[in-house]
């Protein structure tokens, strides 16, 4: 238990009851000051019930004004907590809020927000999260009209007109719904508390005629301050009052039980076992207050020290004269060092406040750089809005400004964001016309697509698709509400074309594993062969296994190898022909033609075919045309010359090779 709790409790005294003020030494009655202070002093004590601007007569001008000064400062100290305390004489929930933990709202987001002012709202008391529900309230309207804004940027970008914007969340529904509880029962708090404030100050006004009745009453003097007790008493236990009548209240009921005090002169026993009562307590307060001086806790200090000031002017009476300025004035020194202490810490508050304002500052000096900048691709503009994003949450995360440049800070910040905004807008509605343009190219691929998902010309359609899959990339954005539409009307009619290939594909493969099977069966009858010796008999057997070997049909891709197997046998049955060699090349090229011309891309095989004889024939007769231009080199030679022999040779076999590579041009030209 606390020293403050201690000293409560052995003075009968509730907690939480009435806000404090400076000192029992306020306003004092002239027959006190006639019958304690000689002539001289009756200006000093005057003061001192006053503004306590000054505490003696002071024998020089400078003197004066640094006791002015300093008692000046004090004051404001004074007029502070008493300032507080009467604001808080109107409401029972004052020590509440000191212990409701504070967050970092602003570092919040707006889900979270929601949630912690729903758990305010179920777990506290409702004139306790005042000031709370008012951060919170006023960071989730700035959160969300950023929001608002972006969604309204990206409304317009899209095309929509600004008159047609509308947006709402559930994070907003739900925090209003808690906004709207919370007003309700705050409304229905004031209502109770109000009725509740009249009557209690109807309670105090009776003490006080009650007080001053006691004055008149022909009694003994015992029960009369037995009397003066109770109404001490009842005053303490009466609830809170408004606040604008508190002052004026307390001052009234203080001035009366001075005035009693006057009256116990009579009987001084009594008046002088109160005034050490009332020192022995507000020596404990003292002594508290230079303890909370020395404490680090500077928030937690200044809170109870209001409390002891309450105490002091509340809840005990005064001290006998003489001793009234020096415990009043140690009082306030041990105020003053702790509020000393208070200013510093909010100093460095202040600090950090501005380093954060510096920091918001050069978050918005980068959106404005960035905002300045010209854009012309939509890639360039997408990451300038994700940069955008991220100094966004920067500028969230930077914590509190001073307040006096909170509005205009967050306005720049605003302004900035706008501004990049507008800019991008206008870009984005300069590519309207594009998008649309590209939305035509891409209507059109889709309607040939499904005009040729159903075909079965698969050469010449799995190029086609091919191809407008391909153009489908290379065409830019089309606006936004036709993008996911449009891709899933080209996505499912070439899926359609291709997974029908794939099933013909894979229904076919078992008819190319059985035509390899034949051809397997087929080259081991071929290797088993038994030429005759009669040259046109043998060919015509080896003719007719080559046309065998053609109707056969394709193998599987992992299995062609066994083309090169047959082609491999056919050179042995052939070398024991007395045929020309070409003639044998002629007719193995013509099944290889074959097998080329029977694929899936046939097409694009006879093309690749052709194309590389023609780079064949182009060599050959370089080759022909580089050994003609060597043989001129040779002059006065006899062609019995074993080297120009060697040139002749080369230019006849080249030229043989010429033949053969035009005979299979021509063969290739007559499939086409």
């Amino acid at each position: 238990m606390s020293e403050i709790d201690n000293l409560q409790k052995a003075d009968g005294i509730e907690e939480n009851k009435l806000p404090i003020n400076n000192d029992d030494a306020t306003k004092k009655t002239s027959s006190e000051i006639n019958e304690e202070f000689p002539a001289e002093t009756l200006e000093a004590a005057n003061d001192e019930t006053s503004s306590q601007t000054s505490e003696v007569i002071k024998e020089d001008n400078t003197e004066v004004k640094e006791n002015e000064k300093e008692d000046t400062e004090n004051e404001d100290v004074i007029n502070e907590i008493e300032a507080s305390n009467a604001e808080d004489a109107e409401d029972e929930g004052n020590k509440e809020r000191h212990t409701i933990e504070v967050k970092e709202y602003d570092k919040m987001s707006l889900e979270s927000l929601a949630i912690e002012f729903e758990k305010l709202l179920k777990n506290e008391k409702i004139q306790a999260i005042r000031s709370h529900a008012n951060d919170i309230n006023n960071e989730f309207k700035t959160k969300f009209q950023a929001l608002l804004d972006e969604k309204k940027a990206d409304f317009l970008n899209d095309g929509g007109n600004e008159i047609d914007f509308y947006y709402t969340s559930p994070v907003q529904k739900r925090f209003k719904a808690a906004y709207k509880e919370y007003r309700n029962k705050l409304n229905d708090h004031y209502k109770s508390l109000e009725k509740n404030l009249k009557q209690n100050l109807s309670h105090k006004l009776e003490i006080i005629e009650e007080l001053k009745g006691l004055l008149n009453l022909e009694e003994n003097i015992n029960t009369t301050y037995k009397h003066f007790k109770e109404l001490q008493e009842r005053w303490r236990n009466t609830g809170p009052i408004p606040r604008d009548k508190y002052n004026n209240a307390w001052n009234s009921y203080h001035h009366h039980v001075e005035r009693f005090y006057d009256f116990l002169h009579l009987n001084r026993d009594l008046r002088d076992l109160d005034f050490k009562h009332n020192l022995d307590k507000k020596l404990k307060i003292i002594e508290r207050a230079e303890e909370l001086a020395k404490d680090d806790n500077i928030t937690r200090a200044f809170r109870e020290l209001q409390e002891l000031h309450k105490m002091w002017k509340e809840e005990l009476g005064p001290v006998e004269r003489s001793k009234r300025e020096d415990i009043w004035e140690r009082f306030k020194n041990a105020t003053k060092i702790i509020n000393d202490k208070r200013q510093e810490y909010y100093k460095e508050i202040d600090k950090v406040y501005e380093k954060n304002l510096e920091n918001k500052l050069e978050i918005i000096a980068k959106i404005e750089a960035i905002a300045a900048q010209e854009s012309k691709s939509h890639s360039s503009w997408q990451k300038k809005i994700k940069d955008i994003e991220a100094l966004r949450n920067d500028f969230f995360n930077a914590g509190k400004v001073p307040i006096k440049v909170n509005e205009a800070t967050w306005s720049k910040f605003k302004q900035a964001v706008r501004s990049f905004n507008k800019n991008k807008n206008a870009f984005y509605k300069g590519l309207k016309k594009e998008q649309y343009e590209n939305l035509q190219k891409k209507l059109e691929l889709i309607k040939i697509a499904e005009d040729n998902k159903n075909s079965e010309d698969t050469d010449v359609t799995t190029v086609l698709m091919k191809k407008i899959q391909s153009d489908w990339k290379k065409i830019g954005h089309v606006p936004r509400k036709d993008s996911d539409k449009i891709w899933k009307q080209f996505k499912a009619a070439c899926n359609h074309y291709f997974d029908k290939l794939h099933s013909k594909r894979n229904a076919a493969s078992q008819e190319q594993i059985d035509a390899y099977n034949k051809k397997q069966d087929l080259l081991n009858g071929l290797k088993k062969i038994t030429l005759s010796g009669e040259k046109d008999k043998d060919l015509s057997t080896i003719k007719e296994q080559v046309d065998k070997w053609k109707k056969i049909g394709r193998v599987p891709n992992d299995k062609r190898y066994i083309e090169g197997k047959f082609n491999k046998t056919l050179d042995g049955l052939f070398s024991n022909l007395k045929m020309d060699k070409n003639e044998v090349e002629m007719i193995k090229y013509e099944n290889k033609l074959d097998t080329l011309n029977s694929g899936e891309n046939n097409i694009t095989n006879l093309d690749n075919e052709r194309s590389f004889i023609k780079k064949k024939i182009d060599e050959v007769k370089g080759q022909i045309n580089q050994l003609e231009n060597n043989l001129q080199f040779f002059t006065n030679v006899d062609d019995e010359n074993p080297l120009v022999k060697d040139v002749h040779n080369n230019i006849k076999k080249h030229n043989e090779d010429l033949k053969l590579w035009k005979s299979k041009l021509r063969k290739i030209k007559d499939l086409y």
